[in-house]
């Protein structure tokens, strides 16, 4: 049996507004960013949030249910490049990918730098996706795409090789190429029906997904439809071109048709059913030096429950086990410089998870080893119902539609 620890939560921010991402440019400043859905990047540096924001795009995003600003991504060796990108709602409803420069404030962005390098238009105002992630073993960006909306998939999108939407995506931004090339070992490149930006296909909201940062391994959380939660698995040394499923399955069950062939579909290695929740926040592995149990765990949740699991595999089985039993609505997880690893409270929180039987000594949260501080207010935050009853009943969901 996996040696589970016992998490716990360190409150670090509070009195965000509509927190929806937290994340690291990994450039040994020990700084956070903290995506806002209305249109703004903050950034805390131990503990303290900086006076006004990194990126502020408010006017081009369209906000909120399922859209705004969704995720900030920063290249390999950002320190010397003084550029990163995002994932947005505009204000027709369509996805946009795009890179800002930053000012000559390492702590500000130029918001009239933009350059767009992607624009997807969205049938619906649900399912946009919204993860940005830069492989750690290949350098390229991954981009998750929603199935376009409505309920059950009902132009069959992420199973249509020619549309990005229902789609992980994988393309080269780091390229001289504009506004982007396509990598040459993406999967369905030589095939004339397929989108070559294409990775993997059959997601449904694929809302949050993470690369393990020491093997390279892929976990995706797909949000289910109206039974199933799920978590997919993509090892680090599998080409892409998976078929996660979506709609011909729910998570391992048939959903359209029913029954259905399961043959060739990549199915989940861990779900749940509605009786634990309603929305899979897909979560990241932890690889801290602070807490040994919890190396290599993936930590993920459920946005309308408040549930935290943990799950482990060893190359041929998985364990999975509920860990924490929260209060919040679950919209994301994060990790910074260190590997520690922060969950977001849609209401406007961010917490740090931790071992609670695990040494005294905090985690640092910058390489000079300057501590965890005490939790700060800053803004007024958005009304979110605090009781997983309250949440289910609040739709618009950020993560569910």
């Amino acid at each position: 049996m996996a040696w589970w620890p016992q998490l716990g939560l360190t409150p670090i921010l509070s009195g965000l507004d509509l927190p929806v991402h937290v994340t690291s440019a990994l450039d040994g400043s020990g700084r956070l960013f903290v995506v806002e859905q209305r249109g703004r990047v903050l950034i805390a540096r131990n503990g303290v949030l900086k006076s006004g924001a990194f990126l502020d795009i408010t006017g081009r995003v369209g906000c909120c249910g399922e859209r705004g600003l969704l995720s900030v991504a920063f290249p390999p060796e950002y320190a010397g490049k003084g550029y990163f990108y995002v994932d947005y709602t505009d204000k027709s409803g369509a996805t946009v990918v795009s890179r800002f420069q930053l000012s000559s404030d390492p702590d500000r962005a130029d918001p009239g730098s933009e350059k767009v390098l992607l624009q997807i238009p969205q049938p619906y105002a649900n399912h946009n996706g919204g993860q940005l992630a830069f492989g750690p073993r290949d350098g390229f960006l991954y981009i998750g795409m929603g199935d376009g909306g409505s309920g059950g998939d009902p132009q069959n999108r992420a199973q249509d090789p020619g549309s990005l939407l229902g789609k992980l995506l994988r393309i080269d931004v780091e390229s001289p190429a504009s506004p982007y090339a396509v990598p040459a070992d993406n999967p369905f490149v030589q095939l004339p029906a397929y989108r070559a930006e294409i990775w993997a296909v059959g997601l449904r909201n694929p809302w949050r997904f993470a690369f393990d940062r020491q093997t390279g391994d892929l976990y995706i959380g797909d949000v289910g439809q109206g039974s199933w939660e799920e978590i997919d698995f993509q090892p680090w040394q599998e080409p892409g071109g998976q078929n996660y499923g979506w709609r011909i399955m729910e998570g391992s069950h048939c959903y359209d048709p029913d029954p259905c062939d399961p043959s060739g579909l990549v199915l989940p290695v861990a779900e749940y059913d509605h009786s634990l929740g309603c929305s899979v926040t897909g979560g990241v592995v932890y690889r801290g030096q602070a807490y040994p149990r919890m190396n290599g765990l993936y930590v993920y949740g459920d946005y309308c429950s408040g549930r935290v699991w943990g799950l482990r595999g060893d190359g041929t089985t998985w364990q999975n086990a509920l860990l924490l039993d929260t209060p919040y609505s679950i919209v994301s997880f994060g990790d910074d410089e260190l590997g520690n690893v922060y969950l977001v409270d849609y209401a406007g929180s961010l917490f740090l998870l931790r071992d609670e039987v695990a040494p005294a000594a905090t985690p640092s949260l910058t390489p000079t080893g300057s501590p965890v501080p005490e939790p700060i207010s800053s803004y007024t935050s958005s009304p979110v119902p605090a009781t997983p009853a309250a949440r289910r009943a609040y739709l618009p969901i950020i993560v569910k539609g």
